[in-house]
């Protein structure tokens, strides 16, 4: 603790007082906010949808071994390159995260602010001033000065003051500032993994409902040709009129799906256009029907989801800055030491400003503390404990929040990829039923509203299948989003480079986006 500074009137008192104050700018001073300390989590030592249930799928399966994790472009474990280039495209042009990588260029600036209370405040200036005294004002009144006589002053002049850090206010204000801007680091990757996932969720809904219009398609040609046959057959006297009826409702009514199907396509695309940050009206993506089974993907561990995570990450840095606020509001209690010294040149007449007659200087310490605020301090405190408080039941929230998710993800796919595979058997039987049916119809058994029924049923069928294709593949993304994509906490910066002045590089959002 740094003895108190007594004002002195000599040079020499002054030099020792910028001496000692110049000391303090290198000692340490006391810290009155309390010590943080990491949260811990206990994570459970597997995850219940285990790799053993996985054995009942007879399809998807996590990958192994079970202590891998994904790194870097995750998005390209799906061998997709027209995926690739999108996602490539949404990393440089989509403006949420544009936002949010400027919001942590403004933490960052935040921190080097906190960080300017360490040192001095230096001023300088110049000033001319002209007065003429009252003529009805003797001089005794006033400065000297004879009465109703003008005076010109010149000056040049300097001032310092400087509040020395004695109970880690500022230490704690920065270490808030630093923590909030790499609170703002965790939410950019968490808004970056977000848009990913956005993007290839949509992009395999848009396959997926390529497929669907490919099944549509080839309903639609073959009722017409059962609509030609039926109609040959009444028309050569062989059929009834009904049957012709009834071929027409079932062309039509597939014709009207089919033609449905194109607003969610037009809707997925619209959205993929605005993630990449181009405008919808100049986007499209190529046709292609086809729905595909999820890779195998890594799950890891519980333990490591909680260093995967960026939103745990922002949770766990917004309790240490609301525990270095804690400090702040403590430091308030005790007394502020402020030392200050100023000096310069003044005349009446500019060409005697520079003579060392017209020199004058001050220097000298002085200290104040609160006696009486109503209790506005202590309040202050008991704010940024419950802030704090608060904090952590939001990051044991957040951790609670990301094992459910991958549960629910891991469930899902699993449980998908096993209805997937019951599902296509039910297509398998309902295509042998529309075969045998057809045969029974054309040997003059049943009428042709069986056949009806057992083409809307392999439709419908087939139209569940693709979609549950869909679902198990929009399923595995959330999967991998949930198990906090490539990303790990090794990658969230350090205080040390939160602090640091951002070069040209570093402002580009591309060195940021890129950075996996």
């Amino acid at each position: 603790m740094k003895k108190p500074i007594k004002q002195s009137g000599s040079p020499t008192a002054a030099c020792c007082t910028l001496a000692i104050a110049a000391l303090s700018l290198v000692l340490p001073g006391c810290n009155v906010g309390p010590r943080y300390l990491p949260p811990t989590a206990t994570a459970p030592a597997a995850f219940k949808e285990s790799p053993d249930q996985f054995k009942e799928s007879d399809g998807w399966a996590v990958a192994q071994p079970q202590d891998a994790v994904l790194r870097g472009k995750w998005w390209e474990i799906y061998n997709e390159p027209e995926l690739n280039s999108l996602e490539d495209q949404l990393n440089v042009d989509n403006q949420n995260i544009q936002q949010a990588f400027e919001n942590f260029m403004e933490a960052r600036a935040l921190v080097r602010e906190a960080r300017a209370q360490y040192f001095p405040t230096v001023s300088i200036g110049a000033a001319y001033t002209r007065s003429q005294t009252s003529s009805n004002i003797g001089s005794a009144v006033t400065t000297g000065a004879p009465g109703g006589k003008q005076a010109q002053i010149f000056s040049l002049l300097a001032d310092a003051s400087w509040e020395p850090d004695l109970w880690g206010k500022v230490r704690n204000a920065v270490h808030a500032a630093q923590y909030t801007a790499q609170l703002s680091a965790a939410d950019l990757e968490n808004e970056r993994l977000s848009e990913q996932a956005s993007l290839a969720e949509y992009f395999f809904e848009i396959r997926g409902q390529d497929a669907l219009q490919q099944i549509l398609n080839d309903t639609v040609e073959a009722d017409k040709k059962a609509l030609a046959a039926v109609q040959t057959a009444y028309d050569t006297g062989v059929g009834d009129q009904i049957s012709v009826v009834e071929a027409q409702a079932t062309l039509e009514s597939a014709q009207s799906t089919a033609i449905n199907l194109g607003i969610a396509r037009a809707q997925y695309e619209h959205a993929i256009a605005m993630l990449t940050g181009k405008p919808a009206s100049t986007f499209s993506i190529p046709v292609e029907p086809r729905t595909s089974t999820p890779p195998p993907i890594p799950i890891g561990v519980p333990s490591q989801l909680l260093e995967r995570r960026p939103d745990i990450a922002a949770a766990e840095r917004n309790m240490a800055s609301a525990n270095a606020q804690i400090g702040v509001a403590y430091a308030a209690f005790y007394p502020a030491l402020t030392l200050s010294a100023g000096g310069g040149v003044e005349s009446s007449a500019i060409k005697n400003l520079l003579d060392a007659s017209s020199r004058f200087w001050s220097v000298g310490p002085s200290i104040s503390e609160t006696v009486y605020d109503g209790g506005l301090r202590r309040a202050t405190v008991n704010q940024y404990i419950a802030t704090y408080n608060a904090n952590v039941a939001t990051y044991r929230q957040s951790v609670l929040t990301a094992f459910q998710q991958v549960e629910d993800s891991l469930a899902a796919v699993r449980i998908l990829s096993q209805q997937i595979r019951r599902q296509q058997e039910a297509v398998d039987s309902y295509q042998t039923s529309l075969r045998l049916e057809l045969g029974r119809y054309e040997n003059g058994i049943d009428p042709y509203i069986d056949v009806v029924t057992a083409q809307t049923s392999l439709l419908a069928n087939r139209q569940s299948l693709a979609n549950l294709e869909i679902q198990q593949m929009t399923a595995s993304v959330q999967l991998i989003e949930s198990l906090g994509g490539g990303w790990d906490r090794s990658q969230l910066p350090t205080p040390a480079q939160v602090t640091q002045s951002p070069s040209k590089s570093e402002t580009r959002i591309e060195r940021f986006v890129n950075q996996n």
